[in-house]
């Protein structure tokens, strides 16, 4: 996936919704912070994005551009509606969003610190592999993330099992 995939995405979604302004804020948010990021920061086929002004009809868009979607079949990606309130993100991650304005359409971003705290919590290996690709080419600081982790809603032994991965990146990688 890259910035023009995206951007593609993103202007049909406008043309059905009316909506011009869309959050980003799975794995490929990490286009809002570089235009080429490593590959296995990119291979997501599902954008996760909601409308900023009204998230709750993002849904509306699956049929047109969701997966199994005829836009997914003829581009091999596809919009993922997401709730704002879905991923385990920081304290005031929002005001941390990094915009992309593509002209006809503008894209918020979650910022790659912020999806890496989620990414931790979750601690799925798609996540790891993100995660380690991230860390390794110094877009994410673990120090920032582990401040912040924290903050970061969490269930159970979530917030214990995420700083263990951090502490294993941090030895595994020698940060």
């Amino acid at each position: 996936m890259n910035r023009l995939q995206l951007h593609a995405l993103l202007r049909e979604a406008k043309a059905l919704s009316g909506h011009g302004e869309f959050v980003i804020v799975g794995s490929l948010a990490i286009l809002g912070a570089v235009s080429e990021p490593p590959d296995a920061m990119v291979m997501s086929v599902d954008v996760d994005t909601y409308m900023k002004a009204d998230p709750g009809r993002t849904g509306e868009l699956c049929e047109a551009l969701g997966q199994g979607s005829p836009f997914e079949d003829e581009f091999g990606y596809y919009l993922d509606p997401v709730s704002p309130k879905l991923p385990s993100f920081p304290e005031g991650w929002q005001d941390r969003l990094l915009l992309v304005d593509f002209g006809d359409v503008r894209a918020f971003f979650v910022a790659p610190n912020d999806v890496a705290v989620s990414k931790y919590i979750r601690g799925d290996a798609r996540d790891m592999r993100w995660l380690r690709a991230g860390l390794m080419r110094g877009l994410l600081n673990l120090d920032v993330i582990e401040r912040m982790v924290g903050s970061a809603p969490t269930l159970g032994n979530e917030l214990q099992a995420a700083r263990k991965r951090m502490t294993g990146h941090r030895k595994r990688l020698k940060l």
